[in-house]
C-alpha cells in the first residue's frame, strides 16, 4: 500500500461512497483522506487501525443552516454548545446565520467579531453567511470578498428588529448587487401581503397559527423570486421550504434553467400538524409545520431532485420565550443534534437508503456552499466522518442534548440511527456523547463559486 505517511485507517464493512456503499479500508494523512481501498487491503507500518465493524462510515454531514446568537443573544445558544450538539448529531461543517446574534453579520467588522467569539469555541468546522437588508448594499462585496458563502435576507419580518427585511425594490437592488459578484443569495421566502391578509387570532391552537402562515405566502415568494433570478441570471436558494405547493414552480424554474436550489429541514418532513398538541410551542416555527399530505409530497420533491438538501434550521432560545400562546412564543425548532437520526428514521420508513441521507444531508449542502473538501468519503476531501449504528434505536430525552436551552418537539420520539463517534480532519471529536477539546476551523469563501444549475 501506498502512503507510508498514512497516520489512520478507519474501516468497516459499510463505507457511503460516491459509488456506493461498500467494505472498504479508509486511509487518512494530514487530516485529508488519501484513499479509499478494499477492505483487507493491509494497513501500513506506524498507522493507527480503528475498525468499526458493521457501523456505518458516512461523510461528516454538513448543515448549512444554524443560527448559533453568539454574541449577543448567547443566553439562547453559542458557539460552544451549538457547536458540541453537531459535533454529537454527526456534523462535521455548519454555517451559522447573519442574524439572532447581536451584531448581526451585515459588515465586515460585524463578521471579524463574530468570528473571534467562534474561533476558540468550535468543536466542527463553522463558516458565516452574510446578511442582506435595506442599508447595507454597500457592505455586500466587502462582505464577500471577506469569506462569506453567500448572503441571506427575509422577504417578511424577521422576528428582530435590527434585521429587517427587503421589500421588492430593495430585493432587486440586493441581488442586482449579488449577481454582479457571483454570489449566492438565500432567502426567507414568505410574502409579507399573504401574511397581512390571513387571519392572526394567536393563542394555545396550533390550527390557528397554521392558518396564519398560509402556503399562499410562500408560493407567492418563491414564484416572485424565480422570476427576478431569471431576469438577472442570478444564483438564488430557497431557505427551509415547507409548502409542497411550491415544488412544481421550482422544478419547472429548474428546468428553464433557472439558476435555484431548494432546502427543507427535519421537522418539516418527519412532524406533522396533525401531531401538534395546541399549546406545544416548542414545534412553533416559521414557515410552519403542515399537514400529513403536505409532508408526503415534500419527500416526493426529495426523491425527484427538486429539494436540494436537508438542513436543520436549528433557532433556539430561552425555555421562556416558549410561552404557550402560538402568537407571541418565539418560532424556532432545536435539532442539531436530532436531524440524522429523524431523517434517517422517517427515510428507511419511506424506502430510502443511507446513500440518500447523504446526498440530502451532506454532499448536497457542501455543494451549495461550495465546500469542496467536504461532503463525501474519497481521496483529496477532508476526513471527516460519522460512525453511525442505523439499526439502534434510542428515545429522545431532552436532559442528553447539548444545545444550551433543552427544549426540542422531538422529545420522547423513539428513533433509529445512533452516532457512535465523529470525526473532523482524522481526529475522533466525540464518541458515545463524550467530546474533546474543540479543534474546529473558521472557514471562508476562498473557492470559485460552484455553478448549481440543474443539467
Amino acid at each position: 500500500m501506498p502512503g507510508a505517511d498514512v497516520e489512520l485507517v478507519l474501516r468497516s464493512t459499510r463505507v457511503v461512497t460516491p459509488e456506493g456503499t461498500r467494505p472498504a479500508t479508509v486511509t487518512v494523512s494530514g487530516g485529508t483522506i488519501r484513499a479509499v481501498l478494499p477492505h483487507d487491503a493491509e494497513p501500513p507500518p506506524g498507522a493507527r487501525l480503528e475498525d468499526v465493524g458493521d457501523h456505518v462510515v458516512l461523510p461528516g454531514l454538513v448543515d448549512t443552516h444554524v443560527h448559533v446568537n453568539d454574541p449577543g443573544r448567547t443566553a439562547w445558544e453559542g458557539f460552544w454548545t451549538a457547536t458540541r450538539a453537531a459535533a454529537a448529531g454527526g456534523i462535521t461543517t455548519l454555517l451559522d446565520m447573519p442574524l439572532n446574534s447581536l451584531p448581526p453579520t451585515t459588515t465586515v467588522g460585524h463578521l471579524r467579531t463574530k468570528q473571534a467569539v467562534a474561533g476558540p469555541k468550535a468543536h466542527v468546522d463553522t463558516g458565516f453567511w452574510g446578511g442582506a437588508i435595506p442599508s447595507n448594499t454597500k457592505d455586500l462585496r466587502p462582505l464577500f470578498e471577506a469569506g462569506v458563502f453567500g448572503f441571506k435576507c427575509f422577504l417578511s419580518p424577521s422576528g428582530v428588529e435590527e434585521f429587517p427585511e427587503l421589500d421588492q425594490e430593495q430585493l432587486g437592488r440586493a441581488l442586482t448587487e449579488i449577481a454582479g459578484f457571483g454570489g449566492l443569495l438565500i432567502v426567507h421566502a414568505e410574502d409579507p401581503h399573504h401574511l397581512a391578509a390571513a387571519p392572526q387570532r394567536g393563542g394555545p391552537a396550533y390550527a390557528d397559527f397554521l392558518a396564519s402562515r398560509p402556503r399562499a405566502a410562500e408560493n407567492a415568494a418563491i414564484e416572485g423570486l424565480i422570476a427576478l433570478a431569471e431576469r438577472l441570471d442570478a444564483r438564488v436558494h430557497v431557505l427551509h421550504l415547507s409548502s409542497s405547493d411550491a415544488l412544481p414552480l421550482i422544478a419547472a424554474a429548474k428546468a428553464r434553467g433557472v439558476r435555484i436550489t431548494v432546502e427543507s429541514c427535519p421537522h418539516f418532513l418527519t412532524l406533522t400538524a396533525e401531531e401538534v398538541p395546541d399549546g406545544a410551542t416548542e414545534f412553533k416555527c416559521c414557515p410552519p409545520i403542515r399537514e400529513a399530505a403536505n409532508q408526503d409530497a415534500l419527500w416526493q420533491g426529495l426523491a425527484d431532485g427538486t429539494i436540494d438538501c436537508v438542513v436543520s434550521d436549528h433557532s433556539p432560545c430561552t425555555t421562556d420565550l416558549k410561552t404557550p400562546d402560538f402568537g407571541t412564543a418565539w418560532g424556532g425548532i432545536s435539532s442539531l443534534q436530532l436531524g440524522l437520526p429523524a431523517i434517517w428514521t422517517e427515510a428507511r420508513r419511506r424506502g430510502h437508503g443511507l446513500e440518500d441521507v447523504v446526498r440530502w444531508m451532506s454532499s448536497g449542502p457542501a455543494a451549495l456552499a461550495g465546500l469542496t473538501r467536504k461532503g463525501a468519503v474519497e481521496a483529496g476531501r477532508d476526513a471527516d466522518f460519522a460512525v453511525l449504528a442505523p439499526d439502534e434505536t434510542f428515545t429522545v430525552d431532552p436532559a442528553h442534548l447539548f444545545h444550551r436551552n433543552q427544549v426540542t418537539a422531538y422529545a420522547g420520539k423513539t428513533l433509529y440511527g445512533v452516532v457512535k463517534s465523529t470525526w473532523l480532519r482524522g481526529t475522533r471529536i466525540v464518541a458515545d456523547g463524550v467530546h474533546g477539546e474543540p479543534t474546529g476551523r473558521l472557514l471562508e469563501r476562498n473557492l470559485p463559486t460552484i455553478d448549481v444549475r440543474t443539467p
